[in-house]
């Protein structure tokens, strides 16, 4: 990967993250990165532009969640970095891969590299998953009490993970089935998710 890019894309633009919310801060774009570059070493893809979808994938985030995929999108189309090293054709590919990277998402991403990035993003560590669910709503609705933070949590993990819910994997690499379906397993069992979720807050509070 060209240096002055990398350094670019290090220096500038993964540190930007360290302002966002838990469940997306720069430990979320790093991982997010790693598991991209993992999943595209299996096709013939350009490496560079995988690891430039991946830093920009969440970077619109402060205007606003609902359509951080579309600002994260136009950010990195008109970078003015960006566009030193790719083509008009490849700023398309990485705009439309970031757009669909979102898990709510209806529609299978355009491109390879967007099916690569919505992966990526899925990151389904059971333990990751627990605890940025439980960030998010600490943050976007500190009004609830413990326990009604805990059923917003079980109900997004539901909707979003369970069985019909609304997260698809469309390369299905087997680290995500596993997890998902480790996932899918526990929320069949009330009492062993929520032993689970006090474990990791106990754990994160260290």
């Amino acid at each position: 990967m060209d240096r002055k890019l990398k350094d670019y894309l290090k220096q500038i633009i993964i540190p930007t993250y360290r302002n966002y919310d838990k469940g997306h801060d720069e430990a979320h774009v790093l991982k997010v990165i790693a598991n991209s570059m993992e999943i595209a070493e299996d096709y013939n893809v350009n490496q560079e532009m995988v690891y430039v979808i991946a830093a920009f994938h969440d970077l619109g985030m402060p205007f606003g969640r609902k359509d951080h995929h579309l600002s994260s999108a136009i950010l990195a189309y008109y970078d003015h970095v960006l566009n030193e090293y790719f083509t008009p054709e490849q700023l398309l590919i990485i705009k439309e891969a970031i757009e669909d990277h979102r898990a709510s998402n209806t529609t299978e991403p355009r491109s390879l590299y967007g099916k690569i990035i919505a992966e990526a993003d899925r990151d389904l560590d059971v333990d990751t998953i627990l605890y940025r669910t439980w960030q998010y709503g600490l943050t976007h609705d500190p009004q609830l009490d413990e326990k009604e933070q805990y059923t917003r949590c079980y109900n997004h993990l539901v909707e979003k993970y369970g069985e019909g819910g609304y997260l698809k994997l469309y390369l299905e690499t087997e680290k995500n089935k596993a997890g998902l379906n480790a996932l899918r397993s526990l929320l069949k069992d009330p009492a062993a998710l929520k032993d689970r979720f006090e474990t990791v807050i106990k754990q994160n509070k260290k």
